[in-house]
């Protein structure tokens, strides 16, 4: 148990140290106009590659197709600025009826 509390101490406190530097340091730290962009980017990216690999694996196997066509169909929804709502319920909808019809 001390060992548990100790380490919900650390990673309590590693995270505040995080939270806090990234303004503290910002002031003192300048980027380049590239940089800034590339930064961005990286972000983009990153969460990109995340939503990717949620949606086409499954476990250490491939999720099948409704499942990314319903991605799709939210990604388009939300690029299209559509609301929260419709979006979810679009993509949801676009899996369950390919799951309906037997598309894996």
């Amino acid at each position: 148990m001390t060992t548990l509390v100790l380490a919900i101490l650390v990673l309590g406190a590693g995270t505040f140290a995080f939270r806090f530097a990234g303004p503290v340091l910002r002031a003192r730290i300048e980027l380049s106009a590239r940089m800034e962009r590339l930064m961005a980017m990286s972000a983009v990216v990153l969460l990109a590659a995340l939503v990717a690999t949620a949606d086409v694996m499954e476990g250490q196997e491939l999720a099948g197709v409704a499942r990314p066509a319903g991605v799709l169909v939210g990604g388009v929804l939300a690029w299209r600025r559509v609301p929260f709502v419709v979006v979810v319920v679009g993509a949801a909808g676009t899996a369950a009826v390919l799951r309906l019809l037997g598309v894996p």
